[in-house]
């Protein structure tokens, strides 16, 4: 029996990476989209060892003929369209480029699906920034989306999409709304990675102090190497559906930043309000986080916390790995930098 292919666009980034690593030991043959202008960037497959596993191919979403081209030479079982930019931040200074991206860079993608290789199943990587300040304490699929961000508007506008492709022309299309995942492999840009990653560097004397925004916005954190198997258990459904895929447990950014301290061996301590709060390190009374109002966002969300009922029901789907499991593995990866 021929095995399975499947494309994966966003290669390079953490869920691409374990994505691929998955798929493989599942038997799969497996492809990765990468930007032209992204060539070195695949450090990720490298460390999971996997990297000469996988057919890297030439993909840029902006470029239609392009993205035709793979789709009708591809012959792909799965397409699984990770590919974002993907930093809340970065959207508000480049609200265009993430909407070409993130909204139309999926048209291109169904699109192409539609015309060229109708029997391919796909999944898109829906988020849970859509849901914006929810009013529902905890979100699922039926919750409202009220999307406060231009990379939440873009992911909405992609996820409306498929939802469109799937009714309108049979297309066996759903989309994940995963909420934030993690992992030793995640972007330096993220809060969850510079967190850790600052305190190993001031741990080690490379760094004095670090500078966090809103502390107080809460999140539902997960293992990446958990939730891509949810994206794989959509696509072998008989009907394509939407599913929430979380933690189902929420914390502040404070509680993350404390977790992980202890890790270092750090003993924090918090005085002060607003942007007058900090942390001492009571074992050396030096002060190494401070609050900074650029890192505020223009819009804040408040808080996200996930209901997977239907995910664990239906996939048969569960999160493996808690927050501080998770906080131990990451900081365990930047501890082995420095020893």
């Amino acid at each position: 029996m021929a095995k399975k292919r499947a494309l994966i666009t966003g290669i390079s980034g953490q869920d691409g990476a374990y994505l691929a690593q998955f798929l493989l030991n599942k038997g799969y043959s497996v492809f990765g989209g990468e930007r032209q202008n992204a060539s070195g960037s695949l450090w990720r497959l490298k460390y999971l060892g996997i990297e000469k596993k996988i057919k890297v191919i030439p993909l840029e979403l902006l470029e239609e003929n392009n993205v035709n081209d793979v789709v009708r030479n591809g012959k792909f079982d799965e397409i699984y369209n990770l590919a974002a930019q993907s930093f809340v931040a970065n959207s508000y200074a480049s609200p265009i480029f993430t909407s070409n991206v993130n909204a139309l860079g999926v048209t291109r993608l169904l699109e192409a699906i539609r015309h060229f290789s109708n029997k391919t199943k796909f999944y898109q990587a829906s988020t849970s920034e859509m849901y914006g300040n929810s009013n529902i304490k905890k979100q699922s699929e039926k919750t409202s989306f009220h999307p406060i961000s231009p990379y939440a508007v873009s992911k909405l506008y992609a996820h409306w999409m498929v939802n469109m492709y799937k009714d309108a022309y049979g297309l066996f299309c759903c989309s994940g709304i995963l909420f934030n995942h993690e992992s030793p492999l995640r972007g330096d840009e993220f809060v969850t990675k510079k967190i850790i990653s600052n305190l190993a560097k001031i741990k080690y004397g490379n760094l004095t102090k670090m500078g966090l925004g809103n502390i107080y916005s809460k999140r539902d954190w997960g293992f990446s190497k958990d939730y891509v198997e949810a994206m794989w258990k959509m696509l072998q459904k008989k009907k394509p559906e939407n599913y929430v895929i979380s933690s189902g447990k929420t914390y502040t950014v404070k509680e993350f930043v404390n977790k992980a301290a202890k890790n270092f061996g750090f003993n924090l301590s918090w005085t002060g309000v607003g942007l007058k709060e900090k942390a001492i390190d009571l074992n050396t009374n030096k002060v190494i986080i401070s609050i900074e109002k650029k890192y505020f966002r223009p819009t804040e969300v408040n808080s996200l916390f996930g209901d997977s009922t239907k995910a664990i029901k239906e996939l048969k789907w569960l999160p493996r790995t808690n927050l501080d499991k998770l906080i131990r593995i990451m900081c365990e990866y930047e501890k082995s930098k420095y020893n």
